[in-house]
């Protein structure tokens, strides 16, 4: 039980004790507010309890999340650790994995994803130049 129910039934107890004469005009008003005022508590109950149940939910799902993305960047810093590396494509946003070999011959290449060709700059960032690329 919330706390707006919680006092909803203390209000209510109150109204109860107080005798109000329900006949009268001003009776009936005030009995009809504290319903309507109990039935609004009632329902934010229930908000309460859905939000609960979707933010346990969204719980899993991030959880469900978390350990793809951790596969798939597990997967492709595997890929980048065998001396490959991925450009993005500026035609069509699209990753292009390349091999060093490729990165050093090649100037253009044709995206598979847009079949678009595109330059390549290679600039080894290594400390030793000579162990990646011919100077």
């Amino acid at each position: 039980m919330s706390y707006l129910t919680e006092k909803m039934a203390y209000i209510g107890g109150l109204a109860e004790g107080l005798d109000i004469d329900e006949t009268t005009k001003e009776g009936k008003l005030l009995m009809a507010i504290v319903e309507a005022i109990s039935d609004i508590a009632d329902e934010i109950d229930e908000i309460e309890e859905y939000q609960d149940e979707m933010q346990a939910q969204l719980d899993e799902v991030d959880e469900d999340l978390a350990e793809i993305e951790d596969i798939f960047y597990e997967d492709e810093d595997d890929f980048e650790e065998d001396d490959e590396f991925s450009v993005e494509c500026p035609n069509c946003g699209d990753l292009i994995y390349l091999d060093l070999e490729t990165l050093e011959d090649c100037d253009k290449i044709t995206c598979p994803g847009c079949n678009e060709e595109i330059e390549i700059e290679f600039d080894c960032d290594c400390e030793n130049c000579s162990d990646c690329c011919e100077e």
